[in-house]
């Protein structure tokens, strides 16, 4: 599959002048969350209007589905269906990367080849969660969904909630397949990835939000972001700076994200909670969480808003 190049001309140059391959989903992505309606339905409606403001905000990528998407407690119906949805919202201005990581592989390659379908330009495999496989399980599981279908793979290493890491080496050798071209690097392993980095051609997109710059300074492609569900512009300001050579100020965005970026990552709760709560206070598509999760409470959500309004504020003078 010929993927397109949405980001050729913000691509950095390399240390010997010349620009490395576009990144194959854009630098800019957001892992969107999935609207749901007040009764706990899938909200296709608002997921259109969501998915369009992120892309007039500046996202070039989105992520379906995923952990911010609340994939656990959708059904295979409604991730098709939402696939579909956002495609018909955004059209091919952007790239659409489908979350189908299950911990069941058939099940898996079910839904590979119904993301596929639906449209979209790439996959988001999670290692396999609670069986916890070893390496070699690990990458016969990649390798047979890789096969199964025609879209390339980026694989999704977070191994605080799957329990598995995909290790530095494993990852190298499924670097060979010629559709696993990605990786949602949320392993909190610096050395790890430099590693891979350096004896592959994996695309790193970060997946921590704190990690977007150190990640993008040492080679990594871009990032999917939870936080841009709320300011989709936010880290496409750090690569821009970085990309134009103002290091500084890139450094300086990165750090002025934090106060927003703690309460929604690492207060205790997870994204899609604090992306759902922000997003409702801010008139936004959103709705509730699905159970097991339960939704934020009115204090978490004042403080949540009260980051938000900050930012924005620091954001416009520092404009002026």
């Amino acid at each position: 599959m010929e993927l397109r190049d949405r980001s050729a001309d913000t691509t950095p140059m390399t240390t010997d002048g010349h620009r490395p391959s576009p990144p194959p989903f854009g630098r800019a992505l957001c892992a969107m969350v999935t609207p749901f309606t007040e009764a706990g339905a899938l909200d296709l409606d608002g997921a259109q209007q969501l998915a369009g403001r992120l892309v007039a905000g500046g996202c070039d990528g989105l992520v379906l589905s995923g952990t911010t998407g609340e994939s656990p407690t959708t059904t295979d119906a409604e991730k098709a269906a939402l696939v579909t949805a956002v495609r018909e919202a955004v059209g091919e201005r952007v790239s659409l990367v489908a979350g189908v990581g299950t911990a069941d592989t058939r099940h898996t390659v079910e839904l590979a080849l119904a993301a596929e379908k639906a449209g979209a330009d790439g996959l988001l495999v999670v290692a396999p969660y609670y069986s916890r496989p070893p390496q070699d399980a690990l990458e016969a599981h990649f390798l047979e969904v890789a096969d199964a279908c025609g879209l390339p793979l980026t694989l999704y290493d977070i191994p605080g909630r799957t329990g598995t890491r995909i290790e530095p080496d494993t990852l190298v050798r499924l670097a060979e397949h010629p559709r696993i071209i990605a990786v949602k690097d949320c392993a909190n392993d610096l050395l790890g990835t430099q590693k891979v980095l350096s004896r592959t051609g994996l695309a790193y997109y970060a997946g921590c939000d704190e990690q977007v710059l150190a990640l993008y300074a040492i080679g990594a492609a871009g990032y999917v972001s939870t936080v841009a569900n709320a300011v989709p512009d936010l880290f496409r300001a750090v690569l821009d700076a970085f990309d134009a050579g103002d290091t500084r100020r890139a450094a300086l965005l990165q750090r002025r994200a934090l106060p927003l970026i703690e309460p929604m990552m690492a207060a205790g709760l997870p994204g899609t909670v604090t992306a759902k709560a922000l997003l409702g206070a801010l008139g936004l598509p959103a709705g509730p969480v699905r159970a097991p999760l339960r939704g934020a409470d009115r204090a978490t959500t004042e403080a949540l808003l009260g980051a938000y309004e900050r930012l924005v504020a620091d954001a416009g003078q520092s404009q002026a």
